[in-house]
């Protein structure tokens, strides 16, 4: 390369030397500034050229002098020959050069002005043209300049685009336009990065600006499913009809809308109907969607719009910590949602292809799963049902808004069901409380009306009817029930209301609805009041009187069920013979309070003849009894008989009544005087009694003939024949065969069906036997002074002997 570069050299300085030698002085000028403006080095390698081309011409010249020296030297002898007319020819010239100077003088001065202006001329002609070739570039680029001030960043690229393809191609050989070319560039990437970071700001924005957007669309259809709402009710108003239900100090109607009990809808009803594009200004999307267009970097532009959004909807999609503690924290959560996707809604349909219907139906899927997973845990944590149920209207609007939209939401009416589930639980909670206190309250004692209004408040509260206090046309009345049966049977209804709040607007039939009510009492009346009632009748401080009570109590409301069906029958216009109606289950609830209510009272009436039984302090070594019965026995005899008199208070205006009554009573009374029984026998047979003397079986003899008497004296009536009495039948068989000392009857008829004693097992008259022996024989140490005593008492003890023998024997033969 290096050689070619010096070959090409100096064939150009031979053709400049050429061109030196041939051209007239005058122009050598442009051929030497050639040299300089060639490379750098170029004129030293010239000028070495030039040197040896001087020499080589200079030898040429020595070589024509030597050979024209003779000519030389003679046309030099001419020449000074010549020399004095040559100086003389010199003066002329200079003289007439001399007076020509001075004439033409004036006339040059005047060609050089005249010179100057023509090429002045020249210039400001070439200099018009060139400017109207650069004015136009120079208006575009002042033009693009405004635009990008002004922010229209879409015009600014299109005035890029004419000064690229159409204006600077014409001058482009100037450096303005050169720079200009590179500056365009580095103008688009500067609208890039501007529009992007409008782009970032609308998207903060819209983020923040969400809650307003959300909060917007939801009114709007409140407002909407209010107005359907309201028509609806006007076509169904002679239904049924309900007072306003108070929750929280905010009034709450039919339709399930909350509303301020002060404040009306008129403000809002009047409010201009806002949309998206009315509270966001969507330009900043539009202008980058445009400026990415433009410069042919949409997909860009798209996906990182797509990006960003999802992770805002993951933002949007997180709930506060403490959410569930009000209704306004799970509005806020709402409104954020809707507000986003009602974005996303209008961008989908104000652009081309920015978001796509599979874009937002994936981010609705995203979120709806999240929506659901979110509300099935804060909901949990829940315990007030106003909220809940404020939480259901707000889940319903929710809902509506966004099918409002096209989005589908039928797992959020899905989730609504395990919502309904944990209102009916916190309901239930609530309403347990409410009966507590109902029967911590009650007196459980008849209600007292004084007066016929009195009456008629309390029958328009329960649905009592009673022919024979109806008769009755004087004041005071007692009504069978306490205060608490009409409290119960309105809180009842009170809990179909609430479930009634949160079925409506749930888009369900008049058939689901009715199950919902029905299967929302059943878990009231056989979960929770069956839990009160039990819990109710396991108090210690319940007695026998409150007992009887509840027991008419639950009577009376379990003949109030059919009224509470009729109630719920009411309310939805289903017929209770539909085939797929649920029966309310309250009878059972009512029943198995009552049995509960009567086995307690057969434990209490133990428990307090276990209290007087050991009040009993029996001398069982005394010598004769004391000829009356024992002071505990008739201090439990006398309560017996004031207990059961109680009973007497039981419903029996009817036949169902009346058996119901008697068989209590008779129940109550049997099993006492069974208990009774077993715990006489039971004190005869304590192992701890090791002996026992006959002044003290006729004791006892004595406070059973008591216990008999009570037992035939018809407590309680409808027992037939001796029936009571033979609660005590086992004891009275014993006591009589030890009192007339009848074994040999007893050894000879054992186990005939005939027997006299055939209620008394050799086992126990055995053990009672071997203590009456026990005690025979302490006795005859003590009184073995009188030796008249001695021989009756061995006859006696060998007879004694011998029974227990015989009775071991009965008794093994039976083991075996």
């Amino acid at each position: 390369m290096a050689e070619n570069e010096t070959l090409e050299c100096i064939t150009e300085h031979e053709r400049i030397l050429q061109e030196i030698e041939s051209t007239d002085t005058a122009c050598v000028g442009p051929t030497l500034r050639s040299i300089y403006d060639d490379q750098p080095n170029a004129h030293k390698r010239f000028m070495e050229k030039l040197d040896a081309r001087i020499r080589n011409h200079d030898r040429e010249i020595e070589k024509m002098c030597n050979f024209h020296h003779q000519g030389f030297v003679d046309a030099i002898t001419e020449l000074l020959k010549v020399r004095a007319d040559a100086e003389k020819l010199m003066g002329q010239v200079t003289d007439t050069n001399r007076r020509l100077q001075e004439a033409g003088r004036e006339v040059t001065a005047q060609t050089e002005e005249v010179i100057r202006c023509r090429i002045q001329q020249m210039n400001m002609a070439t200099t018009v043209e060139k400017l109207q070739l650069c004015i136009p570039v120079l208006e575009m680029y002042s033009k693009l300049k405004e635009q990008l001030e002004s922010k229209r960043y879409y015009a600014a690229l299109k005035t890029m685009e004419q000064l690229e393809k159409f204006f600077i191609p014409r001058v482009s050989q100037y450096r303005f336009c050169q720079i200009m070319a590179e500056n365009l560039p580095r103008l688009r990437e500067e609208i890039k990065e501007i529009s992007m970071s409008d782009l970032k700001d609308f998207l903060e924005s819209i983020r923040k600006h969400s809650d307003k957007v959300g909060e917007t669309a939801m009114r709007q259809a409140q407002q909407h499913r209010t107005f359907n709402s309201a028509v609806a009710k006007q076509a169904s108003m002679g239904h049924y009809t309900k007072p306003l239900y108070s929750l929280n100090g905010r009034t709450q109607t039919h339709n399930g809308l909350m509303m301020d009990e002060d404040t009306g809808d008129e403000d809002e009803a009047d409010e201009e109907i806002l949309t998206a594009q009315d509270l966001v200004d969507f330009s900043p999307v539009y202008r980058c969607l445009h400026i990415y267009t433009v410069l042919g970097d949409r997909e860009t532009f798209e996906n990182y719009y797509r990006k960003q959004r999802k992770k805002q909807a993951r933002l949007v999609l997180q709930p506060q910590a403490n959410m569930h503690e009000t209704v306004e924290g799970y509005r806020r959560y709402f409104n954020q949602i809707v507000g986003f996707f009602v974005v996303e809604d209008h961008i989908l349909h104000a652009t081309q292809g920015l978001v796509t219907r599979a874009f937002t139906d994936e981010l609705w899927n995203m979120a709806l799963s999240k929506i659901i997973a979110v509300l099935r845990t804060h909901s949990s944590y829940c315990d007030d049902p106003d909220l809940v149920l404020e939480l259901k209207n707000l889940i319903v609007i929710f809902a509506d808004t966004l099918q409002g939209y096209g989005f589908p939401v039928n797992r959020l009416f899905d989730l609504l069901f395990e919502v309904r589930d944990q209102y009916n639980e916190t309901l239930l909670k609530k309403w347990a409380l409410v009966f507590r206190e109902i029967f911590e309250l009650d007196n459980y004692s008849p209600i007292p009306v004084d007066t016929e209004e009195e009456y008629k408040l309390v029958v328009s509260r329960f649905p009592f009817h009673d022919a024979e206090i109806e008769k009755q046309q004087d004041f005071p009345k007692k009504l069978p029930m306490s205060q608490s049966v009409p409290q119960i049977y309105t809180q009842v209804k009170e809990l179909i209301y609430a479930s009634l709040k949160f079925s409506e607007s749930l888009h369900r039939s008049s058939t689901e609805i009715d199950d919902m009510l029905r299967k929302s009492t059943n878990l009231l009346l056989t979960r929770t009041l069956s839990s009160c009632l039990q819990n109710l009748i396991k108090k210690p401080h319940i007695g026998l009187t409150e007992l009887v009570q509840i027991i008419i109590n639950t009577t009376h409301l379990e003949q109030a069920c059919k009224y509470l069906e009729e109630f719920i029958t009411n309310i939805t216009n289903v017929s209770p013979e539909t085939v797929h109606t649920t029966r309310l289950y309250g009878l059972s609830t009512f029943k198995d309070a009552r049995h509960a209510a009567e086995g307690e009272i057969y434990t209490k009436l133990n428990q307090k003849i276990d209290e007087f039984i050991q009040l009993a302090d029996y001398e069982w070594g005394m010598a004769e009894s004391d000829g009356r019965a024992s002071g505990y026995l008739m201090d439990l005899i006398n309560f017996l008989r004031s207990t059961f008199q109680v009973f007497t208070h039981l419903p029996n205006n009817n036949n169902d009544h009346a058996s119901m009554s008697g068989k209590v009573a008779q129940t109550a009374c049997m099993s006492a005087c069974k208990h009774l029984s077993t715990s006489l026998m039971q004190m005869l047979l304590d192992t701890e009694l090791k002996q026992i003397s006959m002044g003290a079986i006729q004791q006892f003899n004595l406070d059973v003939i008591q216990c008999e008497l009570f037992a035939s004296s018809e407590p309680v009536p409808g027992f037939q024949g001796d029936t009571l009495q033979l609660a005590f039948i086992d004891l009275r068989q014993l006591l009589d065969l030890f009192m007339v000392w009848d074994w040999s009857t007893y050894l000879a008829d054992y186990g005939q069906p005939t027997s006299k004693y055939l209620r008394v097992n050799p086992a126990t008259a055995l053990a009672l036997l071997e203590k009456v022996y026990r005690g025979m024989k302490d006795t005859s140490k003590k009184n073995n002074i009188f030796s008249q005593f001695r021989k009756n008492d061995r006859d006696k003890q060998k007879l004694i002997e011998t029974v227990v023998k015989q009775l071991r024997s009965l008794v093994n033969g039976m083991s075996s």
